[in-house]
């Protein structure tokens, strides 16, 4: 089939490539502009956009598509069967959806109506899911309202960070758009009613959530918080929640809620210090004072429940640290407190 393909980061990328593998022609991309980005503020292409070019693919990069009406007739033109949007980072208008026969279809990670919007990933972790998933969806003007063609789910493991279910999720998402294309391609062209009706598709059902953008103030961890709200934080907005360190920030990349409830779906070290601090109350210390340093393994801190065990951390202009080396890197000693006094 000929396909008009729409996506941004990293995690488009794994479809792009399946799709291509599978043997469909690629006709056209569309991805983000070029943002500025790093210290330079340099201009730097989108990861679709990169690979797009590595495989000669023509590219489009409007601004705004709703706008960009010469961009429109450039993507009709291209005579695409469908259009796959995964991670695009805009509402496609009407007209766009309207262009290729076969509809247009997109790869959206989560199980919908659940986490419906920009950051469905970081929401299922930030809000403790047990499950996600990967819906195949026909696109329609609303936000991710559309009708589901397939769905897989999958189990959240307590210490997987947000890069990694993105990794998992990406995978899963290019697996359902090549077995999704022959079913779609078989139910052939049409009025969109009788077309997906061929196809059984179904409604969305149960309860909507809208994940919506991250911000800067979101990646803060706040120790009074409770242990596992601050591990669902660091998972979630991994690599970018960070707590005071002095005038700049430290990033926190790695923990564990010493939750005893939680001793199975902890590591071995962490199972160990969930149970030892389980009958240790610390009510009359202040969240985020160090409680212990576990040789080779991190630091054991407050917070406003269970202690958190800190395993990986990046200092100010330095690279990432973990086990005895973050213990050293940043030279606490249990009684100090972690955040704005330190260093």
């Amino acid at each position: 089939m000929r396909i008009l393909f729409w996506g941004t980061p990293a995690y488009a990328v794994v479809s792009l490539d399946a799709l291509q593998q599978a043997g469909h022609e690629l006709v056209g991309v569309v991805s983000q502009p070029d943002r500025r980005r790093g210290r330079g503020q340099s201009l730097v292409a989108s990861a679709v956009k990169q690979r797009a070019l590595e495989l000669g693919l023509p590219v489009f990069t409007p601004e705004r598509i709703r706008r960009d009406l010469a961009c429109q007739q450039e993507l009709a033109d291209l005579g695409s069967d469908l259009s796959v949007v995964v991670a695009f980072g805009q509402i496609l208008p009407p007209a766009v959806l309207a262009q290729p026969p076969l509809g247009c279809w997109n790869g959206h990670g989560s199980v919908l109506p659940r986490w419906r919007g920009a950051a469905p990933i970081q929401w299922a972790l930030l809000e403790g899911d047990a499950e996600t998933g990967v819906g195949i969806m026909a696109m329609e003007a609303g936000l991710d309202t559309g009708p589901v063609l397939l769905e897989r789910r999958l189990p959240i493991p307590l210490l997987q960070n947000a890069g990694q279910l993105g990794e998992r999720l990406a995978q899963l998402t290019a697996e359902l758009l090549v077995e999704a294309l022959p079913r779609i391609q078989a139910a052939g062209p049409g009025p969109e009613a009788e077309r997906l009706a061929r196809l059984g598709v179904r409604p969305q059902a149960g309860d909507t959530s809208h994940a919506r953008q991250l911000s800067k103030e979101d990646a803060l961890v706040h120790w009074d918080a409770s242990a596992l709200a601050i591990h669902r934080r660091v998972m979630g907005l991994h690599p970018y929640a960070s707590c005071p360190w002095g005038e700049e920030r430290l990033k926190l990349l790695a923990t564990e809620p010493l939750v005893s409830r939680l001793a199975d779906q902890l590591s071995p070290v962490g199972a160990a210090l969930a149970s030892r601090w389980a009958d240790q109350a610390t009510p009359e210390v202040a969240p985020g004072t160090v409680l212990e340093l576990v040789e080779g393994q991190g630091l054991v801190l407050a917070s406003g429940g269970c202690p958190v065990l800190l395993r990986q951390a990046q200092l100010p202009g330095r690279r990432s640290s973990e086990g005895q080396a973050l213990i050293q890197q940043l030279g606490l000693v249990p009684g100090q407190c972690i955040g704005v006094n330190t260093p």
